[in-house]
């Protein structure tokens, strides 16, 4: 009952760029990065990257369930709800390459849905470093540097160039990321 509570919330709020068919896209091209297949948490829905990062600001997080940052999905979600309608997009992508996320995809759902009320877009676990780190990690990678821990964020323009990169330490509503966020929309604001 849980999952289906929160996929109907999820569905119905139609923000995340979940889609049946991963072949519709925007009118602007994909860079390789954002074309490359992601599934929702704990759900069969495709996310479409290159959709929902069109001519955005996107805030990319690899988050863990079991992490002492966990807590940071508050932060994370008070940004989202701050920023959403005026052109942030929040994505966390849950990963296990620190050994602090949880195996399974429903538990992973319920620390981000029910325990912390986590509305922005949430992917399927996938790698963050290395030679196995999904295409968009390694892109992040090389334009910044590889996350270190879980909780590290990078700020990424409309242009899908890297802003800044925030490590775990930074926390999701404090100064820096706030202000970095606010430069970029400033930039994008017609």
């Amino acid at each position: 009952m849980r999952f289906l509570t929160q996929s109907l919330l999820l569905a119905s709020l139609g923000l995340f760029g979940l889609t049946s068919n991963a072949n519709e896209l925007p009118e602007h091209p994909c860079k390789t990065w954002e074309s490359q297949p992601l599934k929702a948490l704990h759900s069969n829905k495709d996310i479409n990257l290159c959709k929902l990062t069109a001519q955005k600001t996107v805030l990319i997080v690899n988050t863990a369930s079991h992490c002492g940052y966990t807590k940071q999905f508050s932060g994370l979600e008070a940004l989202h709800q701050k920023y959403k309608s005026l052109g942030l997009t929040v994505i966390g992508l849950p990963s296990n390459d620190f050994n602090q996320e949880a195996s399974d995809h429903a538990e992973i759902a319920d620390v981000c849905y029910r325990n912390f009320g986590v509305s922005f877009t949430m992917t399927e676990p996938v790698r963050v470093k290395g030679n196995k780190a999904h295409p968009l990690f390694k892109q992040l990678t090389a334009q910044s540097k590889a996350p270190s821990w879980n909780f590290n964020k990078y700020l990424i323009g409309p242009d899908g160039n890297v802003i800044e990169h925030f490590s775990s330490q930074d926390t999701p509503t404090s100064e820096r990321i706030t202000t970095a966020i606010d430069t970029s929309l400033i930039a994008i604001s017609p």
